[in-house]
Order: C-alpha cells, then sequence, then structure tokens
C-alpha cells in the first residue's frame, strides 16, 4: 500500500477536497453514527476494506452523531434536507433560477386552467333538482338527414305531465332570446329588459331563490310578474314591500297591466340562463291568439323542461316518449328525448340526431394543455438535474460510503425538488392573481381565487405531483452511482439509454410546442377566415333596435323619416336578424312534391326594402315591391331551398305555405344566415310588416356618429321617455364565434408559455454543454477551428434534436386541427406553409436560444479555457 496515502493522510485529503469543492457541509451533515461501507465492502478486497475502515475512523471526529429519539431523528432529517436544499439552491443559481420560472409559469397555466375548467364543469349545476332536472329535444328526420332541436309544441309540457306518471312537474318556457327587450311603464318612467313567459312551476323547478313571494303562485295569474332584485332596484330603488306594485308591460303593439308577485336573486354566473323578469304563460298563450299565431301539434316553438320523480330510469323514460308526437299527429316526423338540462351546455352538440361534443371538447382541450406545459416545466428540472450529475456525485459518493443508504438519498432529492416546486407555487399564485383579470376578460367569466377545500387540495397535489415527478428521474439516476469508483475519481459515463432518454425530453417538449404554435396558426386563420368572408349580405355598418311604441304603430312613417335622414343609406324592419337560426316550417307544398319528402325551410319575415338594406342578391325574379300592391302573397326562397324542392324555373311556381296558395316571386343567392358551422340551409323570406318586431338601419360608413345621434332624435319624436337601444349587426355576427375567438386568444397565450418553459431548458442544457466543454472549444480554437464552426459544432446537437420533434409534430398537429375544422361546414384550406412556417418558427427560435450561449462560449480566449480546466 502507498505509504503517502496511509488512512489519516487519506482522510486529510478528502477533508480537503472536500472543502475545495465545497462540499465539505452537505457530507459532513449527513454522517451516519456507523462509518461502515454496506454494499461496497462486498465488491472490495478485505485489505481494501481494512485500509476504508480506517480512513473512515478518521473522519469519525466531524460527524454528527445521532443521539435522538425516533421522531427527534426524521425532525432533524428533514431540517437537514432543507438546509441543503437552500445550499445546493444558492450555490447552483442558473439551474434553480431556470427551473423556478419554468416550473412556476407551469404552475401558473395549470392553475388558471383548473379554474376555468371548475367553472364549466358547474355551469347550471346548482339546481336543488339537477339529478332529476330535464329538457325534452326534438329529433325531426328529414330528407338530408336528423336535425335536433329544442323547439316543442306550446302545451306539450302540460299534456305529458297528464300522461305520464314519471313526471313530478313540467313548464313549457319561451327563450328570452326571442323577444328581444320588452318596455316596462312604471307612471312616467319606462324601462328596457330581457324576459320570457314559463308555466306556473318553473320556480318550484328551478333553484332561482325569491326575496320575496311564493315560487307556486309567482306567475299563476295572467297579470303576475316576477321581477330580478336588480330590476326591482332600478324601477322602485328597493327590493322591500314591492309584491302587489303595478306596471304596463308592452312587446310589439301588445300592452298588458301587470302587478310584481315576487323578487328573485340575481342569476348566478354560471348560470346559462339571462333574463331580468318573468311572466305568466296564460299572457303568453292570450297574445299567441291575438297575433293568430297556429298553435298545434305540428307546429314547434317554445322550451319544454320536467322534473323527474326520483328513481327514474331516463333511458326507459326515453323510449316511452320517442313516439309521443306521432301519437298525436299522423305522419309525424318527429321524436322525442329527455336530456339532462346541465349537460346541455358541455354536450350541445348533434350530429344526425345523435350527441356529438360541444364545449366538453374544449374543456378536454385545455385540461391536455395544462397537463403537457406542466410535463415540459417537469422536464426542464429532470434534464437540468441529470445533465449536471457529474457536479454532485462526489457528494454522493462519501454520502454512500459513510453509511447513507439510496433511500435517504433518493429523499434528499425529491425533498429538493418538492422544495423547489413550493417556492414555484408561490411565485405561480402571485402571477395568477396579476394576470387573472386579463384572463377573465379573454374567457368571459368571473373567476376569482378563492381557496376553498377543492382548490386547496388541488393546488397542493399538482405541487406535491410536480415536485415528486420532476425529482423522481434525478433522484433515482443521482443515488445509483457507486461509492467506492466515485471516490477513487472515476468519471460519470452517459449511456446510450440515458442519452437517449435526456434528448428524447427535450424532443417531447418540443414536439408540443410545435403542435400549440400550428394550432394557434390554424385556429387564428380560420377566426379571421369567418370575420372576413362574404356572406352574402353587407352586415358593416347596419344597426337594428327593437320596433315599440309608436315606431310600432306608425312604422310606415318612421321608416320614412329615416329614409330621409342625411346618412340613412336605408331602412326597413325584420322579424329577427338574420344572424342565428330563424323560425321554421314543414308546412310548404308544391307541384311534384314527393311526399315522402320532409324538407324544413328557414322562414324570414320582411318589410319592404329589407333585402336592399341588406344587399342581398336576387338572382332570379324580383324582390318585395309596392309597386304590386299593399297585399303582397309572394315568397322569395334561396338557391338551397329551389335545390332542396327540385325545382327548374321556378320563378312564377305556385306553392302552397302554412295552407294559403302563393307563388314564387323570386330567388335570392344564398347567404350565411347561421354560423359557418352549419351549411345554408333552406330559406322563404316571407312579407308581412306587422309581424316585424326589429327595425333595420343601413348607416353611410364615415357618418355613423352624427347619424345615430340623428336616429336618436327621431326616435325620441316618436317614443318620448323611451331609450334608445340599437346593436350593430356585425357584432352579433361576431358573437356567434366568441369561443373560437376565446379558444384562439387563450392558444396564443399558452402556446407562448410553452415555447417559453421550452427554451428556457434548452438554454439551461447549452449553458452546461458549453461549460462542459470548455476544454475541447479551447484545444480548436489553438488548432484553428473558426468561432462559426465551434458554434455549429455545439449547436448540431440540439438542431436534430429540434428537427426531430418537428417531424415527430407536424403529421400529429394536421391530424388535430384537420379534425377541429371539421366542426365547421367552411373552413379554411390546411396548406403547408402553416406547417412549414411553425416548424420554422421552432427552429429558430430554438437556434436563437442555443446560438446566444454557443456563441459566447466560442469566443472565449483558449488559454483561459485550458487554465481553467
Amino acid at each position: 500500500m502507498n505509504k503517502t496515502n496511509t488512512p489519516p493522510r487519506l482522510a486529510g485529503k478528502l477533508l480537503l477536497k472536500l472543502l475545495r469543492d465545497d462540499l465539505a457541509e452537505e457530507v459532513l451533515g449527513d454522517l451516519e453514527e456507523k462509518f461502515y461501507l454496506t454494499a461496497e465492502r462486498k465488491s472490495l478486497s478485505k485489505a481494501r476494506r481494512n485500509y476504508w475502515y480506517q480512513t473512515l475512523h478518521y473522519l469519525r471526529p466531524f460527524a454528527i452523531r445521532k443521539t435522538q429519539s425516533t421522531n427527534s431523528n426524521i425532525t432533524t432529517m428533514f431540517k437537514h434536507n432543507l438546509l441543503l436544499s437552500f445550499r445546493n439552491f444558492k450555490k447552483y443559481k442558473s439551474s434553480f433560477f431556470i427551473n423556478l420560472v419554468g416550473l412556476s409559469t407551469g404552475l401558473a397555466c395549470a392553475l388558471l386552467i383548473y379554474m376555468w375548467v371548475n367553472d364549466e364543469l358547474h355551469i347550471n349545476k346548482f339546481h336543488a333538482n339537477d339529478d332529476r332536472l330535464y329538457q325534452v329535444m326534438e329529433n325531426t328526420e328529414l330528407a338530408n338527414g336528423i336535425i335536433t332541436q329544442t323547439s316543442t309544441p306550446d302545451f306539450l309540457a302540460e299534456n305529458m305531465i297528464r300522461e305520464f306518471p314519471e313526471i313530478e312537474m313540467a313548464a313549457g318556457v319561451t327563450p328570452s332570446e326571442w323577444f328581444g327587450n320588452f318596455t316596462l311603464v312604471e307612471g312616467n318612467n319606462y324601462f328596457k329588459t330581457t324576459g320570457q313567459y314559463a308555466e306556473k312551476d318553473y320556480f318550484k323547478m328551478f333553484s332561482f331563490p325569491l326575496i320575496e313571494g311564493e315560487a307556486a303562485t309567482a306567475i299563476a295569474d295572467i297579470g303576475s310578474i316576477a321581477i330580478s332584485e336588480d330590476l326591482a332596484k332600478k324601477i322602485f330603488k328597493t327590493t322591500e314591500n314591492v309584491i302587489g306594485k303595478t306596471m304596463e308591460v308592452q312587446l310589439l303593439n301588445f300592452k298588458y297591466p301587470v302587478a310584481v308577485s315576487a323578487v328573485f336573486e340575481n342569476l348566478p354566473a354560471n348560470s346559462t340562463e339571462s333574463f331580468d323578469m318573468v311572466l305568466s304563460w296564460k299572457m303568453w298563450q292570450d297574445m299567441s291568439d291575438a297575433i293568430g299565431r297556429n298553435v298545434h301539434w305540428g307546429n314547434h316553438g317554445p322550451d319544454t323542461y320536467l322534473v323527474l320523480e326520483q328513481g327514474t330510469d331516463i333511458d326507459a323514460f326515453n323510449q316511452k316518449i320517442e313516439g309521443y308526437i306521432k301519437s298525436k299527429l299522423e305522419n309525424s316526423n318527429v321524436s322525442l328525448f329527455a336530456t339532462r338540462y346541465s349537460d346541455r351546455y358541455l354536450y350541445g352538440s348533434y350530429e344526425n340526431g345523435v350527441q356529438a361534443g360541444g364545449r366538453i371538447e374544449y374543456v378536454k382541450l385545455f385540461s391536455v394543455i395544462a397537463v403537457f406545459i406542466l410535463l415540459i416545466a417537469c422536464i426542464n428540472f429532470m434534464n437540468l438535474s441529470t445533465a449536471k450529475a457529474s457536479r454532485r456525485v462526489k457528494e454522493v459518493g462519501v454520502k454512500k460510503a459513510i453509511g447513507a443508504d439510496r433511500k435517504s438519498l433518493v429523499f434528499q432529492y425529491l425533498s429538493e425538488s418538492t422544495l423547489l416546486a413550493f417556492f414555484s407555487l408561490f411565485v405561480a399564485i402571485l402571477l395568477v392573481l396579476l394576470f387573472l383579470p386579463q384572463f377573465n376578460n379573454i374567457t368571459g367569466k368571473q373567476l376569482s381565487l378563492a381557496f376553498d377545500a377543492n382548490l386547496i387540495l388541488m393546488v397542493l397535489g399538482i405541487t406535491i405531483a410536480t415536485g415528486l415527478l420532476s425529482g423522481s428521474y434525478p433522484a433515482l439516476y443521482l443515488s445509483k452511482f457507486n461509492a467506492a469508483f466515485v471516490l477513487k475519481g472515476g468519471r460519470i459515463s452517459t449511456s446510450v439509454g440515458q442519452l437517449w432518454a435526456r434528448k428524447g425530453l427535450v424532443v417531447f417538449q418540443f414536439a408540443m410546442s410545435v403542435i400549440l404554435i400550428v394550432s394557434v396558426v390554424v385556429v387564428y386563420q380560420q377566426v379571421n377566415y369567418v370575420q372576413s368572408k362574404n356572406l352574402g349580405y353587407s352586415k358593416d355598418n347596419v344597426i337594428h333596435f327593437d320596433k315599440e311604441g309608436r315606431v310600432m304603430e306608425n312604422q310606415d312613417a318612421f321608416l320614412s323619416e329615416a329614409k330621409n335622414l342625411p346618412g340613412v343609406v336605408n331602412a326597413s324592419s325584420i322579424q329577427a336578424i338574420v344572424v342565428g337560426s330563424q323560425n321554421s316550417t314543414q308546412g310548404v307544398e308544391w307541384e311534384g312534391k314527393n311526399p315522402e319528402d320532409n324538407v324544413r325551410f328557414e322562414v324570414v319575415t320582411v318589410n319592404y326594402d329589407l333585402i336592399e338594406t341588406l344587399g342581398i342578391d336576387i338572382l332570379e325574379g324580383r324582390s318585395f315591391s309596392k309597386d304590386f300592391g299593399a297585399n303582397e302573397e309572394n315568397l322569395i326562397f334561396n338557391e338551397a331551398a329551389i335545390r332542396a324542392m327540385g325545382l327548374d324555373d321556378a320563378v312564377g311556381k305556385p306553392v302552397k305555405f302554412w295552407g294559403k296558395d302563393m307563388k314564387i316571386a323570386g330567388i335570392a343567392k344564398d347567404f350565411h344566415f347561421q354560423s359557418l358551422h352549419q351549411k345554408v340551409n333552406p330559406l322563404i323570406i316571407r312579407f308581412d310588416p306587422s309581424q316585424t318586431m326589429k327595425v333595420m338601419v343601413k348607416i353611410e360608413a364615415g357618418k355613423e356618429k352624427e347619424t345615430l345621434a340623428r336616429l336618436e332624435d327621431l326616435y325620441g319624436e316618436f317614443n318620448p321617455g323611451y331609450s334608445f337601444e340599437y346593436s350593430f349587426l356585425d357584432q352579433d355576427y361576431q358573437a356567434q364565434y366568441v369561443a373560437e375567438q376565446r379558444v384562439s386568444s387563450l392558444s396564443k397565450y399558452f402556446a407562448g408559455f410553452a415555447v417559453l418553459i421550452s427554451c428556457l431548458g434548452l438554454f439551461g442544457l447549452a449553458s452546461f454543454t458549453a461549460e462542459r466543454r470548455l476544454k475541447e472549444i479551447g484545444v480548436r480554437k489553438i488548432l484553428g477551428s473558426s468561432v462559426w464552426s465551434i458554434v455549429w459544432l455545439l449547436t448540431s446537437d440540439f438542431t436534430k434534436m429540434v428537427g426531430a420533434a418537428i417531424l415527430i409534430a407536424l403529421p400529429i398537429s394536421y391530424y388535430l386541427t384537420s379534425t377541429w375544422l371539421q366542426d365547421f361546414a367552411y373552413s379554411i384550406n390546411l396548406t403547408v406553409w402553416y406547417f412549414a412556417g411553425a416548424g420554422a418558427v421552432a427552429l429558430l427560435i430554438a437556434w436563437i436560444t442555443v446560438g446566444m450561449q454557443t456563441l459566447r462560449a466560442a469566443r472565449v480566449n483558449p488559454a483561459d479555457c485550458l487554465r481553467y480546466e
């Protein structure tokens, strides 16, 4: 044995080496009471074991003896690991900062997405009868497939509750969006508000708590009205003692005296309903009779809601009600089914009569994005920890040599990663508080960071899981080293498997980033497409407002004066704006119609000049005109309707509409009155000014402000005391795509965060690679290598990894984006440039990230490199 390396001298050298490498405190803090090799002694000769025993004997005075109880030992170990973690954070500042930023960003994204997803999952779930509250839906078999809708016959609820013992309560409801604004008149004051008609059990079925009044009688009489808390304060300045106070309700040319019978709390934010008053169903029936509305089993309008008896088998119930309409109406092509009311929000899409997703797809999408962003952040920690293992290998070797087992080492490194995760959580919460207002603005929600039990458990669970996941691989990797090999100066050799694992993690990171980049580009292009597509009518600079009061009574005079205002291009009236679903009917007969063909026509009711106001093209025939008499008994069909009817030379041909003989006056070019998710359906434009409810005015571009002021003055002359409230048609059109616009905005932010986190990891790996190869760089520069050749040498591996990520990501992103676009009847074409551009952006970002470090390393003085080594 070498006398220069006697055990005392070796112990001293070891201590000096530990002190020089700044490892003494870490190692001495973990010395066990027993200074004996464990697993390693089997691999050493007897002489060698004795040699190490004596060496370790001289280290005994530096050990921290454990003389405390077991509980105290656990506490001491925990404190000690905490202390070591802080020292390592301080020692490896760059790695700590990269991991902190990555994990905190990932946790902040996950927390925001969790809050959004949790809110989505609880929409309409607050009703006490949630598990028994159902909505009746209709499947209508048409020639081109099955369509699903919520509209039902007016008297469906009252008939079903009599004939089906499974039903405890039932109510018909007219959707609030049908009527726009009602006008309430209290004294000399006029108030515009949204409302609906509902049957008497409505407030017993739905959990909209009453401040005053009784649920059973709130809307039982024709003159009853239930108003919201806000509306009560707006009209009466209070919510107390308002029962019995009288007002007048005005809609179209109908005026009804009403008395307040109930005041309900403002609707919660997690409700999809939107109204400030509820009127009696008896008033709806009276108004329907007054306007000559044809109420029968083949006419579908209001929604129908049911509360089923406890224990009702919904599948058996649906089989029972499926043919109910057909039993009432011979040759009906309508079948019924009931679906849980609170499920309609997330599962509202149907294809050919079968439930096919809905908003739940976005919930799943963002949940996956949250997981991927967290994984990317965890991968950074894993890669940086394993790449820099050589810095801590001597610490591991000495700890194992003095008796530390693998479990204690794994525990230490997992403690370190979990502590970092909790640091990141603190920063993440600050980020969430900072960006939550903007997030609410994007999502249209009212989320708040309220630390209830569920949120606390979720946050702690995600944080601990993140800490354990990110620290698991480094802990297992570092704790496996052989102490004898390390202490004898052995160097860590990276196996092919470990190298591929590390590269695979980088590839996974950037593959996810590229997929997100492609998705952002495609969603943005599709949203831009629907916003700029020629719809077949002019939606720009067109306003609409309710036709009420004297404007309703003298609409011809009002429209005539409006047309003469400077800045007004044209004006007319329409039953409902041409955005979204219209009234529909199958009550059309024509010569040569196949009795088995069921064609559903959307119906738009208009006044003179409406077609000209919206710029709808008439391909054949004519528009409605006063030149053909005041009683225009002709119809205009769109191209889709003529195709569905199979008519040639259709103009002038007779048709029977709702049992009345009429003629086809013209054929309009197809225009998109529904969203681009749907194809243009058959449409009938009918003339009946008395049934129109909205005034539409086309304003000259650039003169909007002064023209609106003139229109407001004119409206005030006809309706003194009424407020002039209008909307722009293009804004109503954009509102159809609010979900897609929000997805586009959120995707941009989350894709940016994913790229940022990936780049941080790449930056850290590039920094360490450059640092580890400094000696090689110095030698190469002495031998004549240029700066750029060294830059290429250091970046080539990263370029290959990012290139592999791009190749993996592109087919996956093509599949995902093409699947998303299938939800649109009209969509962009996926061109190669979307994918090539996303790949180029990812590669450019990677080059910039890595290039900054490699260029700095390549420009160092070779003498400094070799002196450092």
